[in-house]
């Protein structure tokens, strides 16, 4: 399969791993990516925050190299290499010159593959894992979503934090460690992505050598999508001196075919400096500093989410603010203006995140992960321009509803109180 606009190309080893790459012949670098295409969302509840805790270990050592010979040896080409869990997947990935390519490789797919999960590697990486989540939890920002999140997903895997809590990361022990690896590290749950100045059928060879010895597996881990919950949760926290506030809807899933609707209403809404929220809220009201909107999108559910960091006797009109512009985007077609606005910062925003080689590989890797197709930013662009104000107005009128609007509040609230009818709209 060849993407001609792109240059894209795909290969399916036949132990069912995924090869993929993008050749830009204009630039001199290379970013790699080793995905598994499983998350926290894929973990029984007892095990919550194992997939973060493996991608932690396996840059402690592996049958070949020790944690310092992996950093040394990457820093030695100039490397920069990075990795990260999400609710969906887990990436393992490195940026170099072209020239290093094959070295990277073959640090990667080493960590990747033979990591050794020593017992004392692990027992000190369960202190280091306690210590970040103490770290977020002083984040209040980072707090409120983490509750939100919890409440909205209630009693679902998509709920629960990706790192984990106290009592889960204190019993991971070698056992358990290295069953959920050998269940998630299996060919089939495997994309390997690469863009940059490479050549495919090179970078195919690359790829068979390291991984093709890899016995196909049954991936049988499954996760059912979540039933959503939109309560109202008010969290006391007397140390704060801000109150946080997030309020969101569901949304649609990310491979949904009214998507790039979804992504103008929030930009419209809340994502950048002109945005409605941003000029009503922080510019003409000055209620917030920080307010925002975004979108977090999963295989089979979504959820757009408004964000705000106000005073306690602000918090009741800000949340009064924000359904207030829920329900003009209902009741008023977007003016002619504001919309070409809109589409000109998304596709602003898309052209310029394509510039860097380890955007694209990103790209390529969740094309492949949640579409069954590579979409050139000709074809982006198009589907952002066809969509029209009517089109935005169905989309608020689908989403905006009193009763599906959820709110968490966190925050020293000495009696604040929001109810449902504050939140009709």
């Amino acid at each position: 399969m060849v993407d001609e606009e792109r240059n894209i190309r795909r290969e399916v080893l036949p132990n069912g791993l995924t090869v993929i790459t993008e050749q830009m012949r204009h630039i001199r670098s290379v970013s790699i990516g080793i995905w598994i295409k499983s998350g926290s969302r894929n973990e029984d509840q007892e095990w919550n925050g194992i997939s973060h805790f493996i991608e932690h270990m396996v840059f402690k050592g592996t049958s070949h190299r020790s944690a310092e010979a992996i950093a040394r040896e990457v820093d030695s080409i100039g490397g920069n290499m990075d990795a990260f869990t999400a609710k969906e997947c887990i990436c393992f990935n490195v940026k170099i010159l072209d020239e290093h390519l094959p070295v990277a490789m073959d640090i990667l797919s080493d960590l990747v593959l033979n990591p050794v999960f020593d017992v004392d590697d692990i027992k000190r990486e369960r202190g280091v894992i306690l210590e970040e989540i103490k770290m977020d939890e002083d984040s209040p920002d980072y707090l409120v979503h983490e509750i939100f999140t919890q409440s909205f997903y209630k009693d679902h895997a998509l709920g629960r934090p990706i790192l984990g809590t106290r009592d889960t990361v204190r019993k991971f022990e070698r056992p358990i460690v290295s069953e959920f690896y050998r269940q998630c590290f299996a060919p089939g749950n495997l994309v390997v992505a690469a863009a940059g100045n490479l050549d495919h059928d090179r970078f195919v060879e690359l790829a068979k050598q390291h991984f093709e010895h890899m016995k196909p597996a049954a991936k049988g881990i499954h996760s059912l999508p979540p039933k959503i919950a939109s309560r109202i949760n008010l969290r006391n926290k007397k140390s704060l001196e801000q109150v946080q506030i997030c309020l969101g809807v569901p949304s649609h899933p990310i491979a949904h075919e009214q998507r790039y609707a979804s992504y103008i209403l929030n930009t419209l809404l809340g994502g950048g400096m002109s945005s409605r929220l941003f000029q009503n809220i922080r510019e003409r009201q000055g209620l917030a500093y920080s307010i925002y909107s975004d979108l977090n999108l999963y295989r089979d559910t979504g959820c757009l989410c408004v964000y705000a960091g106000t005073s306690r006797e602000s918090a009741a009109k800000v949340v009064q603010s924000i359904v207030a512009e829920f329900r003009t985007l209902k009741l008023e077609s977007v003016p002619a203006e504001e919309l070409r606005r809109a589409k000109d910062q998304l596709k602003g925003g898309l052209m310029l995140s394509l510039e860097s080689s380890a955007a694209r590989m990103s790209s390529l890797a969740r094309q492949e992960m949640y579409f069954d197709r590579f979409y050139g930013l000709d074809e982006m662009i198009e589907k952002i321009e066809a969509v029209t104000a009517e089109d935005l107005k169905s989309m608020a009128d689908e989403f905006f509803h009193g009763e599906s609007i959820a709110v968490t509040v966190l925050g020293n609230l000495n009696g604040l109180k929001i109810s449902r009818e504050q939140i009709a709209c």
